[in-house]
């Protein structure tokens, strides 16, 4: 599907705004106003607006509603409601009758109303779901009607990014894609573009950044051409636009669209990640979509306070952990020339997860209990169909923290290994993040991947305290990875300690400031000896909600700026790091 915008043919409603809402504490007739409802922002979590806790810790079902209005003039038209992302399932009504649903809470669907709506009023209502089991993503336990997670970040919920109504004539663009070759300098662009209804003739044309049409074709399957390529490299975007136009015999305009696309390469060659035919090296952090009031909800001030933030350190990467962010987020990585991993939300793979590390041991391999696959295949297709043309995306995240050495875990993942492949026109590389029971002589995942990215937290959940013994066994862990995947690149996209902002010691003791520092100076320490290790991505660019629990107190502490986005000691660290010297990393 493609975003929803203006266009010269389409028209954009946007309907974000307050909602009407209330949990399902009885049968809820779809055609009837909510009985007892309370006020909602969408988007937003609804678990972040109130200090009611039977909204905050309630699992279940809950109601949102709205009046759709559409003008007399655009009801004559097809029209279609996009949802940006419901969490984590959802039935929709309009006018009392159920017109679709949809399972998976971090990618967008629409549904085409044309046959259930009618000009002035209608009534909107979405059911939402936060129940988690076996078989969903995230993963979790489900019993006696509550949900324990296997994941460590709290179960935000409801509408949470932007809904949105737009219309087209009955002749519309219904996908694009924009596959390319390119040697650097010469590019040749081979567009995939569907097309629903009847249409006489089109123009495909490429615009530069100064919206200067560049090369034009007459066909939808045409190849067209840019000369003297403008790449899209890291902290540099280039963007150009693909735009179609479809026309009826009389030479009308149908429907048209502009669909945008950077122009680089990626590879992973000699144990280094190859952009343009140039080694980087990856800078920057885990993240979560994580906020006071809007909890998981988009949140534009919010997102580019954030892309700031990490440009000041000198970040060029994050993974975008554990789930597909916003559309939005990508865009703004697009113009930011930010590298992005981008990763499915198949986090809490593992039987007897617990956030401390400790092996539970369990009677049955966790892909006896699971049941996923339906849910992850559809997860993975979503994600790339709607992201595979965002240049800032340069690698696809498979699962997090999975129980890859467990029995039937190879079984489980090369299928998604070999389906993420044949959806993505760039083959780019594939990877998961490695938890720390899944080690170098257990694992039995880490041959399908091109990249192995470890999740380490030697000098906090083990040798805690002892950062000359964590330096040990960090040294020891990457040797041993690399002995055993000599040609496998490794990267870390998670290492980090609890720290309390503020807390200061002089002894640089754990949780404290200062012990937060020397830790991530002791890591930098270690990967800077190995010239294989590609990348370091912090956990976490900044404190987040979790569920309660001994070990997290007001969420997880490990940020290097607070929920609130203010800075911790470590802050200065990295931008004194990677400020300088990237260049020369990359290239080791």
């Amino acid at each position: 599907m493609l975003y929803p915008k203006n266009t010269v043919t389409r028209t954009l409603i946007s309907l974000d705004g307050m909602w009407k809402f209330q949990p399902e504490d009885g049968t809820i007739d779809p055609g009837k106003p909510l009985p007892a409802p309370q006020w909602m922002a969408v988007p937003g979590s609804f678990n972040s607006q109130t200090p009611d806790a039977k909204f905050n810790n309630r699992t279940g079902y809950f109601w949102y509603e709205t009046t759709l209005v559409i003008p007399a003039d655009q009801a004559q038209k097809r029209n279609v409601l996009h949802f940006g992302s419901v969490t984590h399932s959802c039935e929709v009504f309009l006018n009392g009758k159920k017109i679709g649903s949809h399972v998976g809470g971090f990618t967008p669907f629409e549904i085409d109303i044309s046959g259930f709506a009618k000009a002035g009023d209608n009534d909107l209502k979405v059911r939402v779901s936060n129940i988690l089991d076996n078989t969903t993503l995230p993963s979790a336990d489900y019993h006696d009607g509550t949900v324990q997670p296997r994941f460590d970040f709290f179960n935000f919920a409801g509408i949470h990014r932007p809904v949105r109504l737009y219309s087209t004539n009955q002749t519309y663009l219904e996908t694009i894609q924009v596959p390319y070759e390119t040697d650097l300098v010469q590019t040749t662009v081979m567009p995939k573009i569907t097309v629903h209804g009847d249409f006489a003739s089109c123009q495909v044309s490429i615009l530069d950044e100064n919206n200067e049409v560049i090369d034009t074709t007459d066909s939808l399957t045409g190849e067209l051409h840019i000369s003297d390529t403008h790449l899209w490299q890291v902290g540099k975007a280039y963007l150009y636009q693909l735009r179609v136009s479809l026309f009826d015999e009389n030479a009308n305009l149908l429907d048209t669209y502009t669909h945008q696309f950077g122009v680089r390469t990626v590879a992973v060659k000699h144990n280094k990640f190859l952009v343009n035919g140039k080694p980087v090296y990856f800078q920057g952090f885990g993240r979560h979509e994580d906020f006071i009031a809007s909890g998981k909800g988009l949140n534009l001030p919010l997102l580019n306070l954030d892309y700031q933030i990490m440009k000041d350190l000198g970040a060029n990467s994050y993974r975008t952990s554990h789930y597909p962010y916003s559309e939005e987020a990508m865009q703004q990585a697009d113009r930011e020339g930010f590298l992005i991993i981008d990763e499915v939300p198949a986090v809490g793979f593992f039987l007897g997860f617990n956030v401390d590390l400790a092996d539970k041991r369990v009677a049955k391999s966790t892909w006896d209990v699971l049941d996923p696959q339906a849910n992850h295949e559809q997860a993975l297709r979503e994600m790339i169909n709607r992201d595979v043309d965002h240049p800032c995306v340069v690698m696809w995240s498979i699962a997090n923290e999975p129980a890859g050495h467990q029995a039937g875990a190879h079984e489980y993942f090369e299928p998604l290994c070999k389906l993420a492949k044949s959806l993505d026109w760039q083959k780019r590389p594939i990877t998961w993040a490695d938890i720390g029971n899944d080690d170098w002589d257990v694992d039995k995942i880490a041959d399908l991947f091109d990249v192995i990215c470890l999740n380490r937290y030697f000098g906090w959940y083990s040798e805690h305290g002892d950062l000359a013994a964590a330096k040990q066994a960090l040294s020891e862990n990457i040797e041993h990875w690399h002995g055993r995947f000599p040609d496998k690149p490794l990267l870390f996209t998670e290492f980090g300690a609890d720290t309390v902002a503020g807390l200061h010691n002089l002894e640089r003791e754990p949780y404290s400031e200062e012990y937060q520092t020397d830790l991530i100076a002791a890591y930098f320490d270690v990967f800077d000896k190995y010239p294989y290790i590609i990348g370091e991505q912090l956990w976490n660019f900044a404190d987040f909600k979790t569920s309660d629990s001994l070990i997290r107190v007001n969420g997880n502490l490990k940020g290097v700026f607070t929920r609130d986005r203010q800075p911790k000691q470590v802050a200065g660290l990295l931008k004194d790091r990677w400020t300088h010297g990237v260049e020369d990393r990359a290239a080791k």
